[in-house]
C-alpha cells in the first residue's frame, strides 16, 4: 500500500486527523476556527485510506509561520519510516523548522517506548533534545495563599517600566529558553521581544499584571497571571538579581495565584525547567503539583 501524504482538506477531516489518540486533539477544531492551526498546517501519512502517521503545527492567531510542531504521532502498528517521511514533508512546507513540543507522562521514562520513538523520529531529521519542563496545576479549590506582608503590589507604571524589570530578571537566568535568547542578542532586545511577541498577545487584562515593591518602594521583581485562550496561567515570574535567594518569589507567586483565583478559575497552570530547581520549589511551596512533562527538542544549525 502506498503511502499518501497531504494536508486536511478542511474541517471535515479533523475526526480522521484525530484518528491517532493524543490530549490536543479536542483542540484541533476551535484551533482552527481561531487561526492557531491552518488546513495547510495539519499534515496525515494515509495507507489504503487509514491514517498511519500525523504532523501539525500552530501559532498564535496571525502569525504567518508556525511557532511549534506540537502534534506528531505514528501508529503502533506502522513502521516509524512512515511517520519521518510524513514530518519531513511538513517541514519542507515552512519557511523555518520551529520547534518540536510534547506533551508526557511524569513517569514517562517508566515506559518510554512511544515518546523514545517519537523522539527518534525527531533526531533522524536532525533535531536534539532541548529542554524537559515541569507542567504545574493548582486546583481553584485550594485555599488562597495567605499574603506575606514582605512586598507590596502594583500594575506595572508603564511597558518600559515592565521590559527594564523583564531585562534585569534575564540576568543568571536559569530558563533554558532565556539562555538561549542570549546568545542571540542583547537582554534589552530579547525582554522586548518577549513583551512584543508574547506577553502583549494575551487575551487576558493587562490589569493582573504586578510589580512587587519593598516596603521603600523598590521593586523586588514582578508577576504576570494571564490566560493564554485555554488555561489561566501564571505566564511569567521573576525576582531581580540582587534580590534573590530570600524567597521573595513566593509573595510574587502567592499574588499572581491570588488574582488569577479572585476570578473564580478552576485551576492555575504554570511551567518551569527540570533544570530550574529553585522556581520548580517555590511552586511546589505554593501548593502547584506536576501533571505532566514537556519535551522541547530543536533543530541546530
Amino acid at each position: 500500500m502506498t503511502l499518501m501524504i497531504r494536508p486536511i482538506s478542511g474541517p471535515t477531516e479533523i475526526d480522521l486527523f484525530n484518528t491517532l489518540p493524543y490530549q490536543l486533539n479536542d483542540q484541533i477544531a476551535k484551533d482552527l476556527a481561531e487561526g492557531r492551526r491552518h488546513d495547510r498546517w495539519l499534515w496525515m501519512g494515509l495507507r489504503a485510506g487509514r491514517l498511519v502517521a500525523r504532523a501539525g503545527f500552530w501559532s498564535r492567531p496571525g502569525d504567518a509561520d508556525p511557532l511549534v510542531i506540537d502534534i506528531f504521532d505514528v501508529a503502533a502498528d506502522h513502521d516509524l519510516d512512515d511517520g519521518v517521511r510524513v514530518l519531513e514533508r511538513a517541514l519542507a512546507t515552512v519557511r523555518t523548522r520551529p520547534e518540536y513540543t510534547r506533551f508526557v507522562a511524569p513517569d514517562w521514562r517508566d515506559e518510554p517506548g512511544p515518546t523514545t520513538l517519537r523522539m527518534r523520529a525527531i533526531e533522524t531529521l536532525g533535531g536534539r533534545l532541548f529542554v524537559e519542563r515541569l507542567r504545574l496545576h493548582r486546583p481553584g479549590t485550594a485555599p488562597l495563599p495567605a499574603p506575606a506582608g514582605r512586598l507590596a503590589f502594583r500594575e506595572p507604571r508603564d511597558a518600559d517600566e515592565l521590559i527594564a524589570l523583564m531585562t534585569r530578571v534575564l540576568d543568571g537566568t536559569l530558563d533554558a529558553h532565556g539562555r538561549d535568547e542570549l546568545t542571540r542578542r542583547s537582554a534589552g532586545e530579547a525582554a522586548r521581544a518577549q513583551y512584543h511577541e508574547e506577553l502583549l498577545r494575551y487575551p487576558s487584562p493587562r490589569e493582573w499584571w504586578r510589580v512587587g515593591v519593598l516596603p521603600d518602594g523598590t521593586p523586588a521583581g514582578f508577576v504576570l497571571p494571564a490566560h493564554n485562550g485555554y488555561n489561566p496561567v501564571i505566564a511569567y515570574i521573576g525576582v531581580v538579581p540582587e534580590l534573590r535567594g530570600r524567597r521573595l518569589v513566593d509573595d510574587l507567586l502567592a499574588e499572581g495565584t491570588r488574582l488569577l483565583m479572585e476570578q473564580r478559575v478552576p485551576h492555575v497552570r504554570a511551567a518551569t525547567d527540570v533544570g530550574n530547581a529553585p522556581m520548580a520549589a517555590a511552586f511546589a511551596r505554593a501548593g502547584y503539583r506536576v501533571f505532566e512533562r514537556q519535551l522541547d527538542m530543536v533543530w541546530p544549525g
